[in-house]
């Protein structure tokens, strides 16, 4: 929880965000100055018009309470859209000046912060979406998500960090939260440890991160965060911005080096400092009432009990839509929504007969994981946008849709507007990342094509980019692929290891140029 001082501190904070708006809407400074100030506490100036707000959902966790102040103010502000990001957040669009500034507020007086939601500083903390209710979780991960973004936001004054700070929990190899990739992972063992890994990132320049402790007791991860920042304040380099991210120490100290001095920052914490305290979940006490399946319903660990999968296109959904969902879990006791990395939202904590109510307040979404796909905002809202991430997601899944494939026969994409990853392109089995191109003295939308990544821990691999395909010919291209995997009635995941020629063949024949 935040106490009073440091709520304090936020709030003088953000007197300096409004004057820095005020300065902004007069026309006194430009995107770029107001970005600077604006950025660290979530807030963007759209591309075209508006403002966006980012707010800090730890472990992409809105409890019941933070549901039902989202509700209200969805109706107060007549929001009309709001975006589900990779970090396991929420971002309030098309906001005008005073409206942004009034939610913020609003927020932080409700306990949700958007300090840290975007800009130089640490970023939400991430947790497996169905932490405490996977049945193949080695343990919980959320508890120790919830208690370093905490830890985190405590230090957010006066800290020296990274200009991004990325950390995530994984309690299963499934690895939905990419901790394998972060400034800092944790990935639970089953032995009830966690594995950590250290200075990895998506974007310019990608890297794996590096293992640097096994066996790590969980009751001491916020030792472990301690280590990692007092890494980066003594060998990161904070004098070129470009280089402010943990994984180019990976460059300027090599691996093993790197894993040394990680080591004797660890025991510089633990001599310094005492671990933070790791909360509890709730109990969950509801009893089962009855059975129910069906292609969204997940069983719990929890006997009897489900909860709900819904996957808004894009991750973009309605500020109506959210309202509804909102009014509808009030009279679901003890339920809970999770946002996941991949735009995804999950409702928790349902019995067999409240579950049909959920599925009706959740109609529309994605119909297979091929639809469910990852997509950043990108233009015409994104100031950094370079490609409509978006538009083709749409153009792809209704060209696809014609081809009625079987529902596993194409893999989730990943699509970024632009190389800043926002749509983890990088860790996908298909990527897709925002690109011009010049033909005929005109600029031509495109997209970089990236194959063959996984986020699966064991297997972590960043993908290699291929091609350089025009927008237009992308959906077309999807769908003749779908129609040679299902040639032999399989999925991409097993098709393409065994055709990956034929693969490359296909993608020439869409492609601009391949990419050296």
């Amino acid at each position: 929880m935040i106490n009073r001082e440091l709520t304090q501190h936020f709030i003088r904070e953000t007197r300096e965000f409004e004057e820095q708006l005020a300065l902004f809407e007069a026309g006194q400074i430009d995107k770029k100055t107001f970005k600077q100030v604006s950025g660290k506490f979530g807030c963007y100036a759209q591309r075209e018009n508006g403002y966006m707000l980012r707010l800090r959902l730890p472990g992409g966790q809105v409890t019941r309470e933070h549901l039902a102040f989202l509700g209200e103010k969805m109706k107060e502000y007549a929001v009309d859209f709001v975006k589900l990001t990779t970090c396991q957040t929420i971002q309030v669009h098309n906001l005008d000046s005073s409206q942004v500034l009034a939610l913020m507020r609003d927020c932080l007086k409700a306990g949700i912060i958007t300090r840290g939601g975007g800009g130089d500083g640490p970023r939400n903390v991430m947790a497996d979406p169905l932490s405490g209710v996977d049945k193949k979780e080695f343990f919980a991960v959320l508890p120790y998500a919830l208690a370093i973004s905490n830890y985190l936001i405590s230090r957010i004054p006066g800290l020296k960090l990274p200009r991004k700070l990325k950390v995530g929990f994984s309690g299963t190899p499934e690895n939905p939260t990419h901790v394998t990739f972060r400034d800092l992972g944790f990935l639970a063992q089953e032995d009830g440890t966690f594995s950590v890994y250290c200075a990895g990132g998506l974007g310019p320049n990608p890297k794996l991160g590096v293992l640097v402790a096994e066996h790590a007791k969980p009751e001491e991860v916020s030792l472990y965060v301690s280590a990692m920042l007092r890494l980066f304040t003594k060998y990161g380099n904070d004098k070129v911005r470009a280089k402010s991210r943990s994984r180019y120490l990976q460059d300027s100290l090599g691996i093993p080096q790197l894993q040394e001095k990680f080591t004797q920052c660890l025991k510089e914490a633990r001599k310094e400092e005492k671990p933070c305290a790791i909360p509890s979940l709730p109990k969950i006490t509801k009893q089962p009432e009855g059975e129910i399946q069906g292609l969204r319903i997940l069983e719990q660990k929890q006997p009897g009990l489900y909860c709900v999968s819904f996957h808004p296109i894009g991750g973009c959904l309605e500020g109506k839509h959210l309202m509804v969902l909102c009014e509808v879990l009030k009279g679901v006791p003890q339920s809970e929504l999770r946002l996941s990395p991949d735009g995804s939202l999950y409702v928790l904590n349902l019995t067999a007969k409240e579950v049909p109510r959920i599925l009706e307040a959740t109609e529309g979404g994605a119909e297979n994981p091929f639809e469910a796909s990852v997509c950043c905002i990108g233009l015409p809202t994104c100031q950094h946008g370079i490609g409509y991430s978006q538009r083709l997601l749409s153009g792809i899944i209704q060209r696809v849709r014609k081809e009625n494939f079987p529902r596993n026969t194409l893999p989730q994409l990943h699509i970024s507007g632009c190389p800043s990853s926002c749509g983890t392109h990088q860790s996908a089995p298909l990527g897709f990342v925002g690109s011009m191109v010049k033909t005929e003295g005109q600029l031509q939308p495109a997209f970089r094509l990236f194959v063959n990544g996984s986020a699966w821990a064991f297997d972590s691999r960043l993908g290699t980019e291929i091609a350089l395909l025009p927008e237009k010919a992308i959906p077309d291209f999807l769908a003749e692929l779908g129609r040679e995997i299902n040639k032999e009635h399989t999925d991409f995941y097993a098709w393409y290891p065994e055709h990956e020629k034929d693969f490359r063949q296909l993608v020439e024949k869409y492609a601009f140029h391949r990419t050296p």
